[in-house]
């Protein structure tokens, strides 16, 4: 602290409050998001400021809608070492008031620290502690309370500008019984400095922080950040002998990387021994995404614990072996293998399980096992009509496999098994027979919980095959995806030549299979990448597609290429516009959870491996 400041008469003294946002993380992941600051002087609210500041890491959906600061506007906005020198100048020679200060002093320190910039470390004041040691009386201390007992005005919440807004002007209401309580500065901060726990209370606090931090006190390493580059891509920590330690993704790879020895950051183990930090860049966030897991799975860095550890999630499959008499639907952990027919990666053995039981009693499949029992009765399913009785020795294999395919057809381009369903119902009721219209649709209401719940990845496995357009973050360019069946055929940055890019899409088209052949499935070893794009789309609706079925021509490529590269570079602005409305997901190895589609439709272009 500057002790000129300090000493200054609190009544002439000038102030900026202060409200930020963040990621919504704790700890080291906590990130600034958006920073609001007005100048406060004689008691009135002067000069304003306010950013956005883009982050490393993805905005959940839960903050997107608390705060209303959606993942298209961290994507425009600056960097925080353009954002913080304008705050440091603000602060130059004033005190910093927040409500609740202790919590955005930490969050301002963390992402000073982050950056390698030195933290102002002004006077301090909290207006939590202002009104705490003012009006005891006053219990309730959140901000829309306060402002609510003072007949302050209350702008829009959960913003930094707005709040910083009304926090300044509860310090105004209560700033002449400051002036009364304290003559200066220093005065003033220590009436509402927090009353100190005991020295041995002190001691424990003390040292349990330096266990915590124990890690980020030794010397670091002497690596060069300033020659890595702002762009996406993925970085690579090795060790002097060139062995790789950890893998990671960013928007921007400098930023990110140098985060890891922040002085706030509580360091992994591999930190103390990184030497050398590569990098590959990509054309966006999805290209990052997708390095930074074949990356992985290629160089098995010992740092990279949770991603190496994410092929153990449990995805299932459902087979039909071809090869047998009167063939089953079974739920197994792989593909089938020979000649079979698989539908998957499915999410949740007990769903998939469920689903089965429910096409076998849709379409009087039989359940008992591989090796056909022969009867002389009919089993109990034959009996309640669940089951077409292959087992007496009459059946007909034509219309067994009729069956069979009608309900592998739900898997298939325009295949709808809900559909199917309310057919049913709607010929039982032409029919009268309305005790089976109303079990039908009660079956109907539990198949639609069973495919929410693990319709996700089947989906995209079923999808047709499109050319996906991921746009960089701040540039008039983009990383071009061909995905077909689940896979990503090819992937990389865009070609500026539409010959080339049409000739890399009449690979892809070659790569992708027989577009609508029942059984596409996804190999477990893909998976992951498949997880990753499923989930990355789903929370960027608005990003160039173009469908491959039927394959277009190169004219109709070229007018798709030109309406995308027009409206990219229409959407760069030189200077920070905080509009906008679009979602970037964590988008990681991990599956759709339920709720995260909007609409529930079995579809199914599919193709064999």
């Amino acid at each position: 602290m500057h002790l000129s400041i300090l000493e200054q008469p609190l009544a002439s003294a000038e102030f900026i409050a202060v409200d930020t946002e963040t990621n919504g993380l704790g700890g080291a992941s906590c990130e600034l998001t958006e920073l609001g600051a007005v100048l406060i002087g004689g008691g009135e609210l002067h000069d304003r400021f306010e950013s956005l500041v883009r982050t490393n890491m993805p905005l959940g959906r839960g903050i997107q809608r608390f705060t209303g600061i959606t993942q298209a506007q961290i994507d425009r906005a600056p960097e925080p070492d353009l954002v913080l020198p304008q705050l440091t100048a603000m602060l130059s020679g004033r005190v910093l008031v927040a409500h609740n200060a202790p919590f955005d002093r930490r969050v301002l320190k963390q992402a000073y620290e982050r950056i390698g910039l030195e933290w102002p470390d002004p006077p301090v004041l909290c207006t939590a502690a202002l009104v705490r040691r003012l009006l005891p009386l006053q219990r309730e201390r959140k901000l829309a309370a306060l402002a609510d007992a003072l007949a302050v005005e209350i702008g829009v919440q959960h913003r930094a500008l707005p709040e910083a807004e009304t926090c300044g002007r509860i310090f105004c209401a209560l700033f002449t019984r400051l002036c009364g309580a304290a003559g200066t500065v220093a005065e003033a901060v220590a009436l509402l400095a927090p009353a100190r726990a005991g020295a041995a209370g002190g001691s424990r606090a003390r040292r349990r922080r330096e266990r915590r931090y124990a890690a980020g006190a030794r010397e670091l390493p002497a690596l060069e950040f300033g020659d890595l580059p702002r762009d996406p891509g993925v970085y690579i920590f090795r060790d002097d002998a060139g062995k790789p330690l950890y893998v990671g993704k960013s928007v921007s790879i400098r930023s990110r990387a140098r985060a890891h020895f922040a002085p706030s950051v509580m360091r992994a183990e591999w930190t103390s021994a990184a030497k050398v930090v590569d990098y590959v860049t990509a054309g966006s966030e999805l290209g990052a995404l997708l390095l930074e897991n074949r990356l992985i799975k290629e160089l098995a860095p010992p740092g990279n614990v949770k991603l190496r550890g994410a092929a153990r999630d449990e995805f299932v499959y459902i087979i039909c072996r071809l090869d047998i008499a009167f063939p089953i639907l079974e739920v197994t952990d792989g593909p089938a293998a020979g000649h079979g027919v698989t539908i998957g990666p499915l999410r949740g053995r007990a769903w998939a399980g469920e689903l089965v039981e429910q096409l076998e009693s849709l379409f009087g499949l039989r359940v008992c096992g591989r090796r056909l029992p022969r009867r002389e009765v009919p089993s109990v399913y034959g009996q309640m009509g669940r089951c077409l009785s292959p087992c007496l020795g009459d059946l007909d294999p034509n219309l067994y496999r009729r069956r069979l395919d009608a309900a592998l057809a739900c898997f298939r381009d325009g295949g709808d098994l809900l559909a199917l369903i309310d057919a049913q119902m709607t010929e039982a009721s032409r029919a009268r027979q309305y005790e089976r219209a109303a079990a039908l649709l009660r079956r109907r209401g539990r198949v639609a919980v069973i495919l929410e719940n693990v319709e996700g990845l089947l989906r995209a496995a079923h999808a047709l095959p499109r050319l996906v357009l991921a746009p960089h973050p701040l540039e008039p360019r983009f990383d071009g995806l061909w995905l077909a069946g689940g896979r990503v055929l090819d992937f990389g940055p865009l070609p500026e030549d539409s010959g080339e890019v049409f000739d890399r899409t009449v690979r892809a088209i070659a790569r992708g299979g027989r577009t609508g052949e029942t059984g596409a499935h996804v190999p477990p070893s893909e998976v992951d990448e498949l997880r990753i794009v499923t989930t990355y789309l789903a929370s960027h609706p608005e990003l160039p597609q173009l469908c491959l079925a039927p394959a277009p021509g190169a004219a109709e490529l070229e007018a798709f290429l030109l309406q995308a590269k027009g409206s990219a570079t229409t959407s760069m602005s030189p200077s920070f516009v905080p509009t906008g409305a679009s979602r970037r997901t964590k988008a990681r190895a991990t599956g759709p959870k339920r709720g995260e589609s909007a609409a529930l439709v079995t579809v199914a272009t599919t193709r064999s491996s």
